[in-house]
């Protein structure tokens, strides 16, 4: 067996299951020249293990934690009471009581220290679980120090500790604790510190934490601190806090927490001096570890003592440039509504697709924007385009650009490429023929159905070189000039009909109104013909109630044992035969569609059948299309009254059905993108069933974490190694938990934009009017589709909607979302049924509680608390 106690200079970087991470990093930090580290070692998990491992009462009681989830607090607090007590009176083996005592007489047996815990699921690169096992600070004394060596044996199973590890995924049986036992410093001061900035992610900026006395006053939230931001050699930020309360160290051991003297709260912990020396501390500690670190330190005789050193989890990566220039990138999620992670795959295959220059950071793709920035001209149209779809990103574009410290102006020479609207150097001109619309339509579905019989002869390299040479047919399809003129029509008659009923007529967004219940829209139609697989089902309470119990994908088979099952089972598969493609977060090719997971559709038939009255989806179509229709004879008879009236009503006339012919399309194109992924997927499933086989990979799924030129070699070689696939799902394990900033630059900073808007109410959330009118209503608060479970005149709060939420819009009065734009699909789709909504609402999931009662305001953005 190891040896049950190293101390902090016999410990290897390889020990990580020896030392846990916190010994880890501390044995590394013992190591660097000049950073002084108090004395100190490790009872390595060896000991812990030596003495719980034939006890046979903790391992049936760790057997039954095992098998608990989350939701099962009782149960996990009453195992995890009775583990603690169990390890307390656990005598501790004698060669680690020996061992212990042996490095206490080399230290020094009469000093104070401090007994800390040290996970091996601690302070790693991809989980810190800082603060779950417990510290004892200023123990003195053998026996007291065996003591507390149980008590931190005993904090591995806290109630916070074990919930931790089942939300992250941990097996409690694969954690073992290791204890430190360490000098205890008295400082005059203590904090933290942060080499990059946790608020906005700088790598460039530090950020210190400083109040007097032990560090425990800080961490427990007792006190507030100073804060000082340090670039390069400069103080660029100081924030003095009052600091009434201080912790120090007893003679007697343990600790109390003092007044501090009133002449002294104010005072600055550290001089700028002191700040500038610890800065450069981090830094030298940052480099060593090749990572942004987040540091304990303490002040104690003008020397500064490191702690502690654990990596920063939550900083956003940066994405990756080829040069040393300074790059800003905007987040292609938040355009998309789709900000979760994607795996390898998935973006691989939206970099196949798209022209754009794109960088891949954290599972998402961002845009570099950095010569669009640099040159006047293309600066205006990026901004203008901004303003109108993303006006949060675009106010933060516009702080990067006043700052003057970023990006270097180009001359006004047109060198740097200008966003083109339509992805084309010819725009096209269009007529107002809807039959332009079904022609393109019908263009694309003979492509697809092409697609769907030419993919089947295909196998091995020969399939994957078939799917390269195709997405370049996808790409002509996707970025046709005429295609995309036909939506920049209707998008630009949208923007005219807007402003100029508002300066002829004072009404606002009048668009709104005019869109509702246009022809052709793909993603409006899959919401209503949901409805219309409800009525089939409406008949039969038996299949009704067997609906409502089902748990599986298989419920399709056992349908036909009911009267009405067969009719219910046809509805359901020719529903997905059109729709079986779509998805949440559908742009990613590996998530799971709802072909292969059709019980997703069943909670939002069950709705439609609760919800509605037999032939609601004809009404609501109905309904809709008169609204327009009023709301246009209403405008001209209108405009007819005013100077130059009948000109007026002429033009307005002609922009109107410019709308209502063409509005529609705007989906069109995503879903036809999508249906071809989805062929893409079934395809290169079958080719990952012949690699499992033949032992090339353990499952189908592991395709995902490869990219697609990666997919292509495994294929061609039947090889690989698969401790990429490992290191990928533990990646994406992380970026699931990541939250990706709107635009984040080279250095790491995210910079957040802000609404500029006046006379709003009092406690008002702002966001992005897309959808006029004014609701009041129930906030159903949903951040997954599958656990909708609405009511008539609910409105809907959630992080982003793309096109596979849209058969819930038919139940909701109105829609509030985190992230979206003027023309993304969930506007779209809110304006088309008559749905108030505001969108690009930051932390809307947060602010909002469910089943709070709301007023949102589609036509000014924003949302009041009733």
């Amino acid at each position: 067996m190891s040896s049950l106690v190293l101390g902090f200079q016999e410990m290897e970087n390889t020990q990580l299951f020896l030392v846990g991470g916190k010994g880890l990093n501390l044995g590394e930090l013992s190591k660097i020249e000049g950073i002084q580290v108090p004395e100190g070692f490790c009872v390595t998990t060896a000991g812990y293990l030596k003495a719980i491992e034939q006890n046979e009462t903790f391992q049936a009681l760790l057997e039954q934690l095992t098998s608990l989830k989350v939701e099962d607090r009782d149960q996990i607090g009453e195992i995890s009471r009775k583990i603690r007590k169990l390890i307390l009176e656990v005598e501790i083996p004698t060669d680690v009581v020996k061992a212990v005592t042996q490095y206490l007489s080399l230290f020094g047996v009469e000093h104070a220290y401090a007994v800390r815990s040290s996970a091996t699921a601690e302070d790693l690169p991809y989980a810190s679980f800082a603060g779950q096992q417990d510290t004892f600070l200023n123990i003195i004394g053998v026996d007291a120090i065996l003591q507390h060596i149980s008590k931190c044996w005993a904090s591995l199973f806290t109630d916070r500790a074990v919930i931790y590890r089942i939300q992250k995924g941990f097996d409690h049986s694969q954690v073992y604790l290791s204890v430190i036992v360490q000098r205890m410093i008295f400082p005059k001061a203590s904090g933290i510190l942060f080499t990059a900035d946790p608020i906005t992610s700088n790598r460039k900026v530090l950020s210190i934490d400083a109040s007097f006395g032990l560090g425990e006053a800080l961490v427990s939230g007792l006190v507030s601190a100073d804060c000082y931001k340090v670039r390069k050699d400069t103080i660029v930020d100081k924030r003095i806090a009052a600091k009434k309360l201080a912790i120090y160290g007893r003679e007697e051991g343990g600790t109390e927490t003092r007044q501090i003297d009133e002449d002294q709260q104010k005072t600055q912990t550290l001089t700028d001096g002191q700040i500038l020396q610890l800065a450069s501390i981090g830094r030298q500690i940052e480099a060593h570890f090749g990572f942004p670190q987040d540091i304990e330190w303490c002040l104690a005789d003008d020397t500064f003592y490191i702690v502690q050193s654990r990596p920063i989890t939550t900083l956003y990566p940066i994405p990756e440039a080829n040069d040393e220039e300074n790059h800003v990138y905007v987040s292609v999620g938040h355009q998309q509504m789709m900000t979760d992670a994607m795996k390898p795959l998935g973006l691989s295959f939206w970099l196949l697709t798209t022209p754009a220059p794109m960088r891949i950071a954290g599972g998402r793709l961002f845009v570099d924007v950095t010569l669009q920035l640099a040159s006047p001209i293309s600066r205006t149209i990026l901004l203008n385009t901004m303003g109108q779809h993303e006006p949060l990103m675009r106010d933060a574009l516009m702080n990067i650009i006043e700052r003057g410290d970023f990006i270097k102006s180009l001359p006004n020479d047109n060198k740097a490429p200008i966003p083109r609207r339509n992805n084309t150097d010819f725009p096209v001109e269009i007529g107002n023929d809807p039959t332009i619309v079904s022609e393109l339509i019908k263009r694309s579905q003979t492509s697809i159905e092409e697609l769907k019989q030419n993919i089947q002869t295909k196998s091995g390299i020969d399939l994957l070189e078939f799917i390269l040479e195709d997405i370049q047919e996808l790409k002509r399809i996707l970025f046709d000039p005429q295609s995309t003129a036909v939506f920049m029509a209707a998008q630009d008659a949208s923007t005219w009909i807007n402003e100029n009923m508002n300066k002829w007529l004072g009404e606002k967004n009048a668009s709104d109104t005019l869109s509702q219940s246009v022809p052709n829209n793909i993603t409006s139609e899959m919401g209503l013909e949901l409805m219309e697989v409800a009525d089939v089902i409406r008949p039969y309470p038996k299949v009704i109630d067997y609906l409502q119990h089902v748990k599986d994908d298989n419920f399709l088979d056992e349908l036909v044992m009911f009267d009405g099952g067969e009719e219910t089972k046809d509805a359901i598969i020719a529903y997905l035969k059109k729709y079986g493609m779509r998805c949440a977060g559908e742009i990613d090719i590996t998530k799971t569609r709802w072909s292969e997971k059709p019980i997703t559709l069943v909670p939002m038939i069950l709705g439609n059948i609760k919800n509605f009255e037999p032939n609601a989806s004809h009404r609501k179509f109905e309904q809709g299309r008169r609204v327009a229709l009023k709301k246009e004879q209403e405008i001209l008879d209108r405009l007819k009254q005013l100077p130059n009236g009948e000109q007026k009503a002429k033009e307005t006339k002609r922009m109107i059905d410019l709308i209502r012919n063409f509005i529609g399309y705007r989906e069109y194109p995503k879903y036809g993108m999508v249906n071809r992924y989805f062929l893409y997927k079934k395809a290169l499933l079958k080719e990952a069933k012949q690699l499992v086989q033949e032992g090339v990979i353990r499952e189908k799924e592991d395709i995902y974490y490869l990219t697609f030129e990666e997919l292509s070699e495994v294929v061609r070689t039947n090889k690989l190694d698969y401790a990429i696939i490992s290191k990928r799902k533990d990646e994406y394990k992380l970026y699931e938990k990541l939250t990706p900033p709107r635009v984040i630059t080279s250095d790491g900073e995210i910079i957040a934009g802000k609404y500029k808007r006046e006379n709003l109410p009092a406690k008002a959330i702002q966001g992005l009017p897309v959808s006029s009118g004014v609701i009041e209503g129930r906030a159903r608060v949903i951040l997954n589709m599958e656990e909708a479970n609405l009511e008539e005149g609910d409105i809907l709060v959630t992080s982003f909607t793309d096109p596979s939420w849209t058969p819930l819009f038919v139940s909701i009065k109105g829609l509030v979302t985190e992230v979206g734009g003027l023309m993304t699909h969930g506007a779209v789709i809110a304006r088309e049924y008559g749905l108030p909504a505001v969108v690009g609402v930051e932390n809307a999931t947060k602010l909002i509680k469910d089943g709070q009662r709301i007023r949102v305001h589609g036509t000014e953005g924003y949302i009041e608390l009733v």
